[in-house]
């Protein structure tokens, strides 16, 4: 073989390799991530050539597929869609999907890797392809309590089970009709869409998960109680300094507690009754002592900082860095930079209801193939420990206290022990409040822990206040499940 010879042959060589490597990289390592990319036409227009998984809860379809008759073949219904919006999505025939619909496409559309023997043995037996069924973890019991409680407030509404982490309800208003979004025409698609995102109250947001987030206010007083308790340098008979205002160190702003005046009676007041009565002067106070590093590697512990995908993407709350004592005495009775979804509001209850242990948030309990073969199960996952057991059980009375004669009284339900902790968060000097309520019930055996945020003041603006509106649907929540 002459030299100009065995230079075209090591050439041909190397473009069929290199060929061979890149077709091998786009057909397996980079196939999860093409197929999910929503400028890919292709896999959009492939799944609605197939008839779609439906989306379950409790066994009933929330979102299925039906022939349409047209150039798609199958058209998306939701059931309930409001109700559900924020669990299933919608998948539009332009545009992006969302929710269950967008993080679990290729099971719903039947194109995962784990469903190709699935596929191919339905194509040579002549049986129409079919994608994967999706079962929830909703309770449509709680999920309509938690509906009707929230009524005509802007917020969000979620429910989990401590001990596993998963979402028994999620409810956000507004909502939206994701019916009108999966129409054919892609023309009044676009139009109703455009709509959704001009409303200016947000339909679209996921206020439970993400959205634009509210500051915690004083439920964020249970991640500074914690981080107290941690440190082994305070119990709740720890007293602190009992003055009807307090100026900011280094400043001329003044904090003052909820309604003015002093935290109770004295001249000093413990951290459980500061706790009990939700004041902000003693928690300005304690979180100058702990100092903002402490906090926030409290509040990392719960869960902050992370974006979980559950499996649909949520957003990470955040605690903010570099501060000074003026700031972290803000953050202590979360004001100041601080801002949560009502989902780490309430991992941050499940967590003291669960010993102290962090389970990571979990939407959805299986997966299950047409010939009803399980492809996937979602089991219970710790994101970690951020109590101690003797901590959480302290905790676990300190917010008992709190409901049974104190600043979440509104939370009591007859022959029930409830845990709970309120918030008023101030928004501006002229916006109105958002108020909270997080805890879990039963006290003595917690088997749901919910968070309540209502926004622009409940309609009352700076006249609302946590205890008034947010404990009360917390109450109605989950009074409707525990009688069930």
């Amino acid at each position: 073989m002459n030299r100009e010879l065995k230079r075209v042959t090591i050439v041909s060589l190397l473009m069929f390799l290199t060929l061979f490597v890149a077709a091998t990289i786009i057909q397996y390592a980079q196939a999860d991530a093409l197929a999910q990319d929503s400028r890919n036409s292709r896999t959009l227009y492939d799944s609605f050539s197939v008839e779609r998984g439906p989306i379950l809860v409790a066994g009933a379809p929330v979102a299925f597929s039906q022939p349409s008759g047209d150039f798609y073949k199958f058209q998306r219904v939701y059931a309930n869609g409001p109700l559900y919006a924020p669990v299933t999505g919608f998948i539009p025939v332009n545009g992006e999907a969302t929710g269950l619909e967008r993080s679990l496409n290729q099971y719903l559309s039947g194109q995962s890797s784990s469903q190709f023997f699935d596929q191919l043995n339905r194509l040579v037996s002549g049986q129409d392809p079919m994608g994967a069924s999706v079962e929830v973890a909703i309770d449509p019991t709680l999920q309509q309590a938690a509906w009707d409680a929230l009524g005509d407030y802007t917020g969000a509404v979620i429910v989990t089970e401590p001990k596993t982490g998963r979402i028994l309800a999620m409810v956000t208003k507004p909502t939206f009709d994701p019916n009108t979004l999966a129409v054919h025409d892609g023309e009044q698609v676009e139009q109703t869409y455009d709509l959704l995102v001009a409303d200016p109250s947000d339909p679209l947001y996921n206020r439970a998960t993400g959205g634009d987030m509210n500051p915690p206010g004083s439920v964020f007083k249970l991640v500074v109680t914690a981080a107290a308790l941690e440190s082994g340098r305070y119990t709740p008979d720890s007293k602190f300094p009992n003055p009807g205002s307090f100026t900011l160190p280094g400043t001329d702003s003044v904090v003052r507690n909820s309604g003015g005046g002093t935290c109770g009676g004295g001249a000093e007041v413990t951290l459980a009754d500061a706790l009990r009565l939700s004041c902000n002067i003693p928690f300005a106070e304690l979180g100058i002592e702990l100092g903002d590093n402490a906090i926030r590697s409290q509040a990392e512990k719960f869960g902050f900082g992370e974006a979980f995908e559950i499996p649909t993407e949520t957003e990470a709350s955040t605690y903010p860095r570099a501060l000074d004592d003026a700031q972290t005495a803000l953050t202590a009775f979360g004001q100041g930079d601080v801002r949560a979804t009502p989902l780490q509001m309430a991992m941050v209850s499940a967590a003291i209801a669960n010993g102290g242990i962090v389970m990571n948030p979990n939407l959805v309990d299986g997966i299950t193939a047409p010939d009803f073969a399980p492809l996937q199960r979602f089991e219970p996952k710790q994101f970690g420990r951020a109590i101690s057991e003797q901590t959480a059980a302290t905790m676990v009375q300190m917010m008992v206290n709190g409901v049974e004669n104190g600043a979440a009284s509104n939370a009591r339900i007859d022959g029930v022990s409830v845990a709970g902790k309120t918030g008023t968060a101030e928004n501006g000097e002229d916006d109105p409040y958002t108020l909270w309520f997080t805890g879990f019930a039963p006290a003595d055996d917690p088997q749901y822990a919910i968070t309540v945020l209502v926004e622009d003041g409940g309609g009352l603006g700076q006249e609302g206040y946590g205890n008034l509106i947010a404990a009360p649907v917390a109450k109605q929540v989950l009074e409707a499940v525990l009688n069930k």
